[in-house]
């Protein structure tokens, strides 16, 4: 019961932290000038296009989606330090058995794009016998697609009911998982455009103070009003 009053009242807190990272997400994109951005971010938005084309036409490779989530819970309990076995894939379900589990490992298939990472870890492998760098544009389209990937399958999983969520609290859930996969496309913009990391760190500080003000006055608004 402590654990999960605990988990509700970080939720709570994190509610100022999405609403800071989706301002200052705002903010970076609206500062950019068209002209200015390079091809690099048009591979990058043309692959998660590309990827949203085939989520919605063709039939969706829902089994490949079930290999990730299950990777992925297996690779953040194996980082820190469970024993990883029984791993199984079906079509629509999987399970993997960890001897030990936290908030990090149950929530990680949904801010964590495994595809993705695996595609810039092949790059840099690559990179180190091969001149990849000529590439590189195509290789930023499927950065875009496989996070395309993970993107259409973590909101289509959310909006089923899941034993992870559960497990975390759904407040916590959701506003952690939001407010990392937004950090996350604000540090992409960061990589691939002329926007600066610190730029960005001023903008989230900024909506930070902003939007935790703003909370702070609603529930004292909300205290006086109840006495």
């Amino acid at each position: 019961m402590l654990i999960r009053i605990v988990r509700f009242l970080t939720g709570l807190l994190l509610i100022p932290v999405c609403a800071a990272s989706s301002m200052a997400l705002y903010g970076l994109l609206r500062a950019l000038q068209p002209g200015s951005v390079p091809p690099d971010t048009w591979w990058l938005v043309g692959g998660f296009s590309f990827w949203l084309i085939l989520y919605f036409v063709l039939p969706r490779p829902v089994r490949t989606y079930v290999l990730a989530h299950e990777l992925t819970h297996a690779l953040w309990g194996w980082m820190m330090g469970a024993r990883v076995s029984n791993l199984r894939v079906a079509e629509d379900k999987g399970s993997v058995t960890l001897s030990k589990t936290n908030f990090l490992i149950t929530l990680a298939p949904y801010f964590f794009p495994l595809y993705t990472m695996l595609t810039i870890g092949l790059f840099g492998a690559l990179g180190l016998f091969y001149p990849v760098e000529q590439y590189h544009l195509w290789w930023m389209g499927m950065i875009g697609f496989t996070w395309g990937f993970h993107f259409t399958f973590t909101i289509s999983t959310l909006l089923q009911h899941q034993s992870d969520i559960r497990a975390c609290g759904h407040l916590f859930s959701y506003t952690f998982i939001y407010s990392l996969n937004v950090i996350g496309i604000g540090l992409w913009c960061v990589a691939v455009t002329p926007a600066t990391l610190e730029r960005y760190v001023g903008l989230f500080k900024r909506s930070l103070i902003s939007s935790a003000t703003v909370c702070t006055d609603l529930v004292g608004g909300l205290l006086d009003w109840l006495q």
